[in-house]
């Protein structure tokens, strides 16, 4: 199972997902200086960013044997301190526990009993700017770390209620990102500071997509179901 962006910067990956009953509409063609407001919006609502969760469904599609695997479960955002913390839980058949915490991912396969651990490093920066990608990233490391193209306005349901997303077309600046993603392209509710949709464009043409729904923000996280427990020993 290949697994997307902080994979770019540890060697696996976090999430991304499918089309999973959002509603949305042609995005409405943004202003030339809209994109100062949509950044000084995400700047407002990061500084109100505690945590968040919701469910999650990934899709990520290969086009070389045209194939799309689908996948879901739940997953969490939390800042501690001046960093992103992040644990995702994804249903059998593929059974996964994913965490990323004080620099480190680990990833659990229940399947198989395995454990493997990714350290961030020197890249450990990169890996927060990438993890707060609408969740809790300010306007301002934004665009200190992205060349921004504003696709303007739509109306998406969160899994609740209908809300109005701005879509932010992003080109990393970093060349480890772009080796795995040209392109990522993220709907922001500009006044929670939260994705709810993304989507990674890869250069041979695969893409990742995730789609959270169910969002819970700024409330006590359960850590409880996130917790890795291997059976016996871990291989």
């Amino acid at each position: 199972m290949r697994m997307p962006l902080i994979a770019v910067v540890v060697a696996s990956a976090l999430i991304l997902a499918a089309s999973y009953g959002v509603e949305h509409a042609t995005a409405a063609q943004a202003k030339p200086d809209r994109l100062k407001t949509v950044l000084a919006q995400m700047d407002v609502g990061s500084a109100k960013f505690h945590s968040a969760e919701a469910s999650i469904q990934k899709q990520q599609f290969e086009k070389i044997v045209n194939d799309t695997t689908t996948e879901s479960g739940s997953i969490y955002f939390q800042r501690i301190g001046g960093a992103i913390q992040m644990g995702a839980k994804f249903d059998p058949p593929n059974a996964q526990i994913l965490e990323y915490k004080d620099g480190t991912l680990t990833i659990y396969t229940a399947s198989t009993n395995q454990l493997k651990t990714y350290s961030s490093g020197k890249n450990q920066a990169l890996a927060q700017t990438i993890l707060a990608l609408g969740f809790g990233g300010s306007g301002h490391d934004l665009v200190a770390n992205w060349d921004i193209s504003d696709l303007g306005s739509e109306q998406m349901s969160d899994g609740s209620m209908s809300v109005t997303v701005e879509k932010l077309d992003l080109r990393s600046r970093d060349e480890t990102v772009r080796n795995s993603y040209t392109h990522i392209t993220i709907w922001v509710d500009l006044a929670r500071d939260i994705s709810l949709k993304q989507v990674g464009f890869t250069p041979s043409g695969d893409t990742d997509t995730t789609i959270y729904s169910n969002l819970h923000l700024n409330q006590p996280i359960d850590l409880k179901p996130f917790a890795i427990k291997c059976k016996g020993k871990c291989s």
